[in-house]
């Protein structure tokens, strides 16, 4: 069974926020560490302002052109990411922020997630490969192509679904 971070990353970030504020407030005060969650909002929304939703389209353009988005599209994207987390309350959201606003931590991200990408495009992607290529691509694709005369859908007679047994 594949255990997967995201469940719990859900569940314990919140508490992990709440001690945050616990121990900040305690070393710093109230007002300074409602101050500081105050300016990391505004820095975020700044930075959002900033990068704009023009980045994202960008990356969905080239993605439905068949171009993998490139390292020149990272930085933007990443600061996106960041400018989101920096509008979160709380400390721990702040600090990871902060680490993806690092240009070595951004190629780190870039070299872990890049070999991850699969682009197939719809007018010409694998299709154009012959028939007896499959097997000549990664073994650890989750990727199936199929052609139109490959699949397709014939009504099951004896589905409850079909009206069939409606009448009856």
């Amino acid at each position: 069974m594949r255990f997967s971070i995201l469940p719990a990353f859900i569940l314990l970030l919140p508490l992990g926020e709440i001690a945050g504020f616990v121990v900040v407030g305690r070393a710093i005060g109230l007002a300074l560490t409602l101050a500081l969650v105050m300016a990391s909002f505004a820095l975020g929304v700044v930075l959002l302002r900033r990068q704009g939703i023009g980045i994202l389209r960008r990356m969905s353009s080239e993605g439905r052109n068949g171009v993998m988005p490139g390292r020149d599209l990272l930085r933007p994207a990443m600061t996106v990411i960041a400018a989101l987390l920096l509008i979160i309350p709380g400390f721990l959201t702040d600090i990871i922020a902060i680490l993806i606003l690092i240009p070595p931590v951004r190629d780190f991200v870039w070299r872990s997630i890049a070999k991850r990408f699969v682009v197939v495009n719809a007018k010409g992607g694998f299709s154009d490969r012959p028939k007896a290529d499959f097997r000549d691509r990664n073994p650890n694709s989750k990727v199936v192509d199929l052609d139109e005369e490959d699949y397709h859908r014939e009504p099951d007679r004896n589905s409850p679904w079909s009206g069939k047994h409606l009448g009856d």
